[in-house]
């Protein structure tokens, strides 16, 4: 269905807000396997140290593995195992370094490593944040650190994506627009509420509060309806579109780009 669809990869979240899941590479393995289409690993700095890290990315590279986003990765507070302990060695650009630097054969003491890897470097970026000369500011020692393209957090105010491109535009390296489908007003209120990086904007949240009212089928269809609204904005904008499959409900996803 994926592949009918004209989905050209599939995402997998590593431990996304700090909750345990299965390996991102054995299940970006299975995928690869069981349903012949690419994946893209998100790789996060928080559960590994630096050894652990390199062994990891050289391995699922062996393994066939080609596209990586690199993410520094939730705080343990934020999920159910706050007393879990945090590594970050490095974060999200010291690890996009690593991973250039594996690109060219070389490991983080620069030596030599027999051969080079062919990671397509992602990184992620956040339009929507607070302080935005920060953002920039990292987002330009990533691009220095050999990023190769950016995924957005997901979009749900087009203009304020708009600005962001502008200031980014000097990078000249592709972005890649993330779409979250909302299924009720209470998802739409903790992505508002609890997600960092994420910004709902009030018409959103009172357009998701009409629908809810109606029911949950009404609500699933509203958010559904404003994610291929988002969706046929930003695709003039970007390079690509990342359509989020909410509570691993794939077939909503899919109704954001249905014809």
């Amino acid at each position: 269905a994926l592949k009918a669809a004209g989905v050209d990869a599939v995402n997998v979240p590593d431990g996304p807000r700090a909750q345990s899941r299965m390996g991102v590479l054995p299940s970006a393995l299975l995928i690869e396997r069981e349903v012949g289409i690419e994946t893209v690993i998100h790789y996060c700095c928080r559960d590994r140290n630096l050894l652990g890290m390199l062994s990891d990315i050289i391995g699922a590279h062996a393994a066939g593995l080609r596209n990586i986003l690199i993410i520094t990765g939730d705080p343990p507070k934020m999920g159910p195992y706050p007393e879990a302990t945090a590594v970050f060695d490095i974060d999200s650009i010291g690890l996009t370094n690593l991973v250039y630097r594996l690109n060219q054969g070389l490991d983080p003491g620069n030596n030599p490593l027999g051969g080079a890897t062919q990671w397509a470097i992602g990184v992620g970026v956040n339009p929507g944040a607070v302080d935005q000369d920060r953002e920039l500011s990292r987002f330009a020692w990533k691009v220095d650190a050999g990023a190769e393209f950016a995924v957005t957090q997901p979009v749900f105010d087009v203009h304020q994506l708009e600005a962001f491109l502008q200031r980014v535009e000097q990078f000249k390296i592709p972005i890649v627009a993330g779409i979250w489908p909302l299924i009720s007003l209470r998802n739409a209120e903790f992505l508002a509420n609890e997600v960092p990086g994420v910004s709902v904007p009030e018409e959103v949240l009172q357009r998701m509060k009409k629908a809810q009212e109606k029911g949950k089928d009404a609500a699933l269809a509203e958010g559904v309806a404003i994610a291929r609204e988002m969706f046929t904005k930003v695709k003039q904008l970007v390079q690509g579109v990342q359509v989020s499959a909410p509570f691993g409900r794939v077939e909503v996803a899919l109704q954001v780009f249905a014809p």
